[in-house]
């Protein structure tokens, strides 16, 4: 068993065999060393008032939220605001209540058993298996990486005029300013983020004021309709939204960062930081509702309802903001946010991929160097498709990484469902059957929806 709990000292540390578990854990090894251990159990929460505890927890929800919110998400919401008005607003409240519930999973799972999802995977299943879905996670997260860097890069072509090819290549510069903000505390990290999320937040709020919608169509837009199962369009459109909602290296991530809150490891001190934490992340994703619903109901208000109803890409919206409503600055506003969301969720998804490599292998890179490693993935075929096909390629690249998100997310969903309702591995804080019904429907519906959405889209591309 590995004791280096500093990946800076060497550039990687080798797996050894660690020490079996106490009989009856329910795990077949001991707690190997944490992943993110520069920042494992670094911020004190014990407070006497509830408030002082609710801020000291407050933090991994918005690090977590922002994979929410990422470009990815844009394309969907724009294309289903455009196409069908509010009637996909129902898909996103549901998908942010999906959301609620598989984080609350993950923060559980992290804070109950000390182990992130990666280690409990690395734990249970055998080296075959545990190798396969490290090589999924990666893939999911270089398609997420993909998305946001292709985002940052319409973001500064828009607000700039920076080329696509270069824009690409200046967010690489990230790397160093994930790794500077780390090393000088988890803090500094989450409450960049958090600024962030409040510019995006900021922003649609000013482009759903001046968007004038209508309030009661808005509301109806949130209750469900038979007519989203029964219109073929609609049902792609809104799987599609379901699948670039809920993000599969969330559920690592948050099952991690959860664990740099220095809480009581007794029962009373779990039970308290799984509440604490579940309120944190509740609070965020009802930030990520807020914006995701945004970006629809801006489409709507504005595409929709001047007929302009194939707006599906970034650049057309960008373009078309400002004449359509009236107003200066509409569309900068909206590339603004663009930008906050890009940088914000690379954040993240950087720290995702260290706290899989590390769970999954045991093996401890240097921080920059895991993170230049995942962002070469992402950036690589970036600059060749925008080079090659320009605008219109990296439009459908976005879409793509879309779809291997999908593909990956029930690798995630299937096993965090799994570890939380095993008695043997969470003791007292099993799952419930109540929760257990429910979060073994939410992984079914998940994994037979985005099963649907690839068999559509691989057909369709066949043809």
């Amino acid at each position: 068993m590995t004791n280096d709990l500093n990946p800076n000292t060497s550039p990687a540390t080798p797996t050894t065999t660690p020490a079996p578990a106490a009989p009856g854990s329910g795990w077949r090894y001991a707690r190997i060393a944490p992943s993110l251990s520069e920042s494992y159990r670094s911020i004190k929460v014990n407070h006497a008032s509830w408030w002082r505890k609710v801020f000291a927890f407050a933090g991994p929800g918005y690090l977590v939220a922002v994979g929410y919110m990422d470009p990815g998400n844009w394309a969907t919401d724009l294309a289903g605001g455009s196409r069908f008005g509010y009637a996909l607003l129902s898909v996103i409240l549901l998908s942010n209540l999906m959301a609620v519930l598989l984080q609350g999973l993950a923060s559980k799972l992290g804070i109950v058993t000390g182990r992130d999802l990666a280690q409990a995977c690395r734990d249970h299943y055998s080296r075959p298996v545990s190798f396969g879905l490290w090589v999924l996670c990666e893939i999911a997260i270089a398609a997420c990486d993909l998305a946001e860097v292709i985002g940052s890069a319409i973001a500064l072509n828009l607000l700039f005029g920076i080329p696509l090819t270069w824009g690409i290549i200046i967010t690489a510069a990230d790397v160093m300013l994930v790794l500077m903000l780390q090393n000088r505390g988890f803090r500094i990290l989450e409450a960049v983020v958090i600024t962030l999320v409040a510019t995006i937040g900021t922003c649609f709020l000013f482009e759903i004021i001046i968007a004038k919608p209508e309030f009661a169509a808005v509301m109806s837009g949130f209750i469900p309709t038979t007519s989203i199962i029964s219109d073929p369009e609609k049902l792609y459109l809104a799987i599609g939204i379901l699948g670039a909602t809920v993000m599969p290296h969330n559920l690592y991530l948050h099952s991690s960062i959860v664990q740099t809150r220095k809480y009581d490891e007794t029962p009373a001190g779990k039970k308290e930081a799984v509440k604490y934490a579940f309120v944190d992340s509740t609070i965020a994703l009802s930030f990520a509702l807020f914006i995701n619903a945004s970006i629809l109901i801006v489409a709507a208000a504005t595409f929709f309802k001047s007929g302009n109803t194939e707006v599906a890409e970034i650049h057309q919206a960008y373009e078309l903001l400002t004449p359509l409503l009236g107003v200066a600055g509409a569309s900068t506003v909206f590339a603004l946010a663009l930008l906050a969301s890009g940088q914000s969720s690379t954040l993240t998804s950087t720290l995702a991929g260290q706290i899989v490599m590390e769970g999954f292998l045991d093996i401890r890179l240097r921080p920059w160097m895991r993170r230049l490693i995942t962002r070469a993935i992402a950036i690589v075929p970036a600059v060749i498709v925008s080079v090659i096909y320009g605008e219109s390629g990296t439009a459908r690249l976005l879409v793509l990484s879309q779809v291997i998100l999908s593909l990956q997310l029930s690798f995630a969903v299937f096993p965090l469902v799994q570890f939380t309702s095993d008695r043997a591995k969470m003791g007292e804080f099993v799952n419930p059957t109540w929760l257990k019904f429910l979060a073994w429907t939410v992984a079914l519906v998940i994994g037979s929806l985005n099963a649907w959405l690839l068999f559509q889209t691989f057909s369709g591309w066949l043809a």
